[in-house]
């Protein structure tokens, strides 16, 4: 059972000016994916050539080097969260993006709720995604994170 049922998790709604920038709905349904622990779907937005930095469960770096490494990341933190009962949800705060014919980067300021025992933490993150055109569309080629601050809620 999780921890916490979608209806105590926030409606996102953002500005129009957010959500007409290069890339946005796919950062969205990025964020949606690693929510909802929908691996099928994020693996076909994420082609991610030289690997990512994300931010592991104990607050550090977690880097993240191929493909196959990325596969285990998501799966393992997915199961790990399962296990946990945990809820996670990313709320984006501050977007901005620039794009050219092939690539383009984003940089997203969101807080990344988690709640899991009875606990309730605010991860503010700091991300930078680079984005490139493929034969299936734009797809994340890089992601980079960076923990800002946790605070308890």
């Amino acid at each position: 059972m999780e921890a916490t049922s979608t209806a105590q998790r926030p409606t996102l709604v953002y500005s129009e000016e957010m959500r007409t920038k290069p890339y946005f709905d796919l950062t969205a349904e990025m964020f949606r994916c690693v929510r909802d622990h929908d691996f099928a779907t994020l693996a076909g937005i994420c082609d991610d050539d030289h690997g990512i930095v994300d931010i592991n469960v104990s607050g550090g770096s977690e880097v993240i080097r191929d493909r196959a490494g990325w596969e285990r990341w998501f799966t393992g933190l997915f199961a790990q969260l399962k296990a946990m009962g945990a809820s996670t949800w990313s709320e984006i705060t501050r977007y901005e993006a620039v794009a050219t014919v092939d690539m383009g980067y984003s940089v997203v300021d969101f807080d990344q709720v988690f709640i899991a025992e009875g606990k309730r933490l605010r991860f503010s993150v700091l991300a930078t995604i680079i984005w490139k055109r493929s034969k299936v569309g734009w797809q994340e080629a890089r992601y980079h994170s960076s923990l800002v601050k946790v605070v308890e809620e």
